[in-house]
């Protein structure tokens, strides 16, 4: 039974780069939802775009994260982000959470260890698919905090430092959980 352990945080954190790391050491991995949605809605001027649309933009991600989460195959699996951050999303869009994603969230459980990334000014950037700024990221980064507690995760903070040193901070936690 695969181990499903996911990443989270506001945007520019490290997230990413921290996957991608741990992908090259052999770990399965997903890719992050968010910005393959964006940049694939552009590419077809598709309206899914959260400055569009945040509800079709929502409705994309959970197809994104189911299909992620049954793909799935080896022991343990590393999420950039999972269902519980689109309620985290809507939330901090102030829109309602339709009962369906609520399910969604009880129908695809991750781990009950969550590592989330903190806000770390001095690596934050904005981009073409990152359009947030710096204070939009920590309230998204408060945001996840606030639903995934809420959900009965157990979060535990990425220190701001190296890639490896975060690296090994997530192979401590993933061994923890794989021992029990």
């Amino acid at each position: 039974m695969t181990k499903r352990f996911i990443i989270t945080g506001g945007p520019g954190s490290g997230k990413s780069t921290l996957l991608a790391y741990l992908a090259a050491q052999g770990i399965q991995t997903s890719i992050e939802a968010g910005r393959a949605i964006i940049q694939m809605q552009e590419r077809i001027g598709g309206s899914a775009l959260p400055w569009r649309s945040p509800e079709k933009f929502a409705e994309q991600m959970l197809t994104w994260e189911v299909y992620s989460y049954e793909l799935a195959k080896d022991d343990i699996c590393l999420y950039d982000r999972g269902v519980p951050d689109i309620l985290g999303y809507l939330n901090l869009s102030q829109l309602p959470i339709p009962e369906y994603l609520k399910k969604a969230a009880e129908l695809y459980p991750y781990q009950p260890q969550v590592l989330i990334a903190p806000p770390w000014f001095e690596i934050y950037c904005q981009d073409e698919q990152r359009k947030q700024d710096y204070p939009l990221a920590v309230k998204t980064y408060q945001a996840m905090c606030d639903i995934y507690t809420e959900l009965g995760y157990q979060l535990y903070e990425l220190p701001k430092a190296s890639v490896e040193e975060r690296a090994d901070f997530v192979h401590k936690v993933i061994s923890l959980q794989v021992e029990n």
